[in-house]
């Protein structure tokens, strides 16, 4: 299979990209609100009034990752774990994996988040879903991208071969 039938079809790719972006900018403009001018700033501040609207738009784009991750899951994941073979940790072919299990701890972080942290735990979760997230930007940024000379000579080193 070539690199180009594996490719996201244009609508998946613009929605992951609106999606990704507006879950991105989102939290972190939440973060920046949250913790420069609104509740978690220190001075005793309420919340301030974008907060709310600010984890509205996240947790809409939230939702839209979870669908979209839902479908990669029915066509684009199983043929990279096809094409991988036995070679998925390999250069640029693990970060499909690592996606994966950071999409699944940043659902999972943002329901514990939304539904059970208790206060006493929401701040370092909140923050290790933000570093889960910010993580998960760059990493897409990596899968996206075509290999290079090292990660096609560390692939060919596992498989035993010189070339």
């Amino acid at each position: 299979m070539t690199r180009a039938a594996h490719r996201l079809p244009a609508w998946q790719h613009g929605l992951f990209v609106v999606v990704g972006v507006l879950a991105l900018a989102s939290g972190l403009a939440w973060l920046a609100v949250h913790y420069g001018a609104g509740a978690g700033s220190g001075s005793g501040a309420l919340p301030h009034a974008s907060e709310s609207w600010l984890m509205r738009v996240h947790g809409f784009a939230g939702f839209g990752a979870l669908f979209l991750f839902g479908a990669l899951a029915a066509g684009h994941v199983p043929l990279g774990w096809r094409r991988a073979g036995r070679h998925r940790w390999a250069g640029q072919r693990g970060t499909g994996v690592m996606l994966c299990a950071l999409a699944a701890l940043l659902a999972l972080s943002g329901y514990l988040l939304y539904y059970f942290a208790p206060e006493t735990f929401r701040p370092a979760l909140g923050w290790m879903h933000a570093a889960i997230g910010v993580a998960m930007a760059g990493l897409v940024l990596r899968h996206r991208r075509r290999p290079n000379a090292a990660d096609t000579r560390s692939a060919r080193l596992i498989r035993g071969g010189r070339k």
